[in-house]
């Protein structure tokens, strides 16, 4: 499998992973540094967290740290870094519920009925701050079925916390990050047989919740200008408050999500019904500040649906296109501690 490429300005790989070498300053933070990115993402794919995923990868660092002695070369401590956050994360799952999508979690709601209020917010998916954390186009290996941005869309995620413990390490093992079978088996403590079994279990599992297009695939057929274009139409329309321009930037059977509340809407009337009544889009209530969210389009959104904070943070949204540029998801994550993850301030006054 091929190694991410080291830092320019480093140490002989033979002189950093020296046993005596290690406590020298800054040492282990240059040989682990180039793969951090990655274990994060990997941690959250198996997690649905960033929050969980970062405490996963501090404690794979930890455990890293402590098997240094063991290691001679670059390739053995990134297998073996990947080996210990797999299990991290494996011991992490059997802790915790499985977070899920609204759209997942029971029927959609009445848009003529009051919005009823948030569940526990650890029920939920979170979105990946791809950009902040590096999230590189392309795949990991060439033996990877999965490019890195499309491992991290809400589609790809939500169909991983589905799937076992084991299918899923399996799954993101192989088809995410390209390792062999023989490798896999190793890293689980499973023999080569049982890596087969769980990965074609996985694999079929995943398929059948996917759609047949990632979002990776429409967002290059519909090309960044017809993308910027949608961004403009969409930002405005919620700027102007004006519910028919934005419904007819969804497809017929669009749905709307608000995690950490479990209501949602499907269907263009629907959604269009449910801004009216809740008194949503209000012309000037919102700003929307563009980013790339989960490999996807999306925004963060400044606002108040009270108008008493209307310059503070309020929501993580990211849009799911089809093909043809039209919307078929919104998933407003309203979790405004999300918005230092993305790198935005807490308040609309300081965005520059």
């Amino acid at each position: 499998m091929s190694t991410v490429s080291s830092p320019a300005a480093v140490e002989p790989e033979s002189d950093l992973l020296e046993v005596g070498r290690w406590q020298s300053e800054g040492a282990f933070e240059r040989v682990i540094g180039p793969h951090r990115a990655e274990l994060l993402a990997h941690c959250y794919r198996m997690l649905g967290s960033p929050a969980d995923a970062e405490d996963a990868v501090q404690e794979t660092l930890i455990r890293a740290w402590r098997a240094m002695p063991m290691l001679r070369t670059r390739g053995a401590l990134r297998s073996w870094t990947y080996r210990i956050a797999t299990n991290v994360c494996l011991t992490m799952i059997e802790r915790r519920p499985k977070r899920m999508l609204p759209i997942e979690y029971g029927p959609a709601d009445d848009p003529d009925q009051v919005l009823p209020p948030p569940l526990a917010e650890s029920t939920w998916l979170e979105p990946y701050p791809d950009g902040p954390f590096g999230l590189e186009p392309g795949a990991t290996s060439p033996e990877a079925r999965y490019e890195r941005r499309e491992s991290v869309e809400l589609a790809f995620t939500a169909a991983l916390q589905h799937l076992p413990a084991r299918q899923r390490a399996v799954l993101l093992l192989r088809d995410v990050l390209g390792y062999a079978p023989a490798e896999i088996a190793t890293s689980l403590d499973v023999a080569p047989t049982t890596v087969y079994s769980l990965l074609q279990r996985a694999r079929q599992a995943v398929t059948d919740r996917l759609p047949a297009r990632s979002q990776q695939a429409n967002l290059r057929t519909i090309g960044d200008q017809r993308l910027r274009r949608l961004v403009e139409r969409y930002v405005d329309a919620w700027d102007r408050g004006d519910i028919a321009a934005i419904t007819a930037l969804l497809r017929a059977d669009a749905t709307l999500s608000m995690p950490p509340r479990a209501s949602w809407y499907g269907g263009r009337d629907d959604i269009g019904a449910f801004l009216a009544t809740a008194r949503v889009a209000t012309a000037g209530r919102w700003q929307r500040v563009p980013i790339r969210v989960s490999g996807q389009l999306g925004f963060g959104v400044y606002g108040s649906c009270d108008d008493r904070s209307a310059d503070t943070a309020h929501a993580i949204e990211v849009l799911t296109v089809d093909r043809r540029g039209r919307i078929a998801d919104i998933t407003s994550f309203q979790k405004p501690d999300l918005f230092a993850r993305f790198g935005l301030p807490g308040t609309r006054g300081e965005i520059r």
